[in-house]
């Protein structure tokens, strides 16, 4: 039998949870508002569990069950790096490593209009924002913030884009800097985009700093944050050695 959750989510935070667990009582919380993200589901006013992970916070108000896996399950906000398979009259196809392919309409952009609707070749890497989410429909993206500004969204263009794992993403994510991006950034200059589907785009001047980067990303999921920081020490002090 269930067990009676408490009201408040912040006693599961950074806790491990499982498929089931019930992890707030919305009829205890009064005059509050909480965003749901991936893992979590709300019947009537029992917020519950989907799939096994930490259950995560972000200011002011979202709640999500962190998982590592490698298929991406889109949720509404999430800011992801999606590549252009098709384009229709009214729609870019995007894949964005999910279940399904998701639209980008062509007048989702800043002062969009009729006339001057971007063109984007196949293979084109955008950063994109989901707004729509709906399970059994394609997701649909945005390229603009929720004020309708264009913002950091739009085509990266030149660099060099690899896949990991959701959970790595969400890492390189989080606040403060993760230890191997803060290592890395105090020694080369280079410019990184971060999708929450577990894809990551680096962009440098010098095509070794892009693969030294990109290389202690990958390196660094199954680390502490102090072996992250060893290890990218490491790897920079090799760069000083060969130049």
């Amino acid at each position: 039998m269930d067990s009676k959750p408490s009201g408040s989510p912040a006693t599961f935070v950074d806790h491990l949870v499982v498929p089931g667990d019930l992890v707030v009582d919305l009829s205890s919380m009064t005059n509050q508002t909480i965003k749901l993200g991936g893992g979590l589901r709300q019947d009537c006013d029992a917020i519950s569990v989907m799939k096994a992970g930490k259950l995560r916070f972000s200011k002011p108000n979202k709640y999500w069950v962190e998982t590592s896996q490698k298929r991406y399950v889109p949720c509404v906000e999430d800011t992801i790096l999606g590549i252009v398979v098709d384009s229709k009259a009214d729609n870019f196809l995007i894949d964005i490593k999910g279940p399904a392919l998701a639209f980008l309409p062509v007048l989702a952009f800043e002062g969009g209009t009729r006339r001057n609707i971007p063109k984007f070749e196949v293979g084109t890497l955008l950063y994109v924002r989901v707004v729509k989410a709906n399970p059994g429909m394609n997701p649909e993206l945005s390229c603009t913030d929720a004020s309708g500004k264009a913002a950091e969204f739009g085509a990266l263009k030149d660099g060099y884009m690899f896949e990991c794992s959701t959970g790595l993403s969400r890492m390189l994510l989080s606040s403060p800097t993760c230890p191997v991006l803060d290592a890395l950034g105090k020694k080369l200059s280079f410019e990184i985009a971060v999708g929450l589907n577990g894809r990551v785009w680096v962009n440098a001047n010098s095509p070794s700093t892009v693969i030294i980067v990109a290389n202690a990303i990958m390196n660094s999921e199954s680390l502490s944050g102090v072996q992250q920081k060893i290890m990218a020490e490491k790897l920079l002090q090799k760069i000083q050695v060969n130049s």
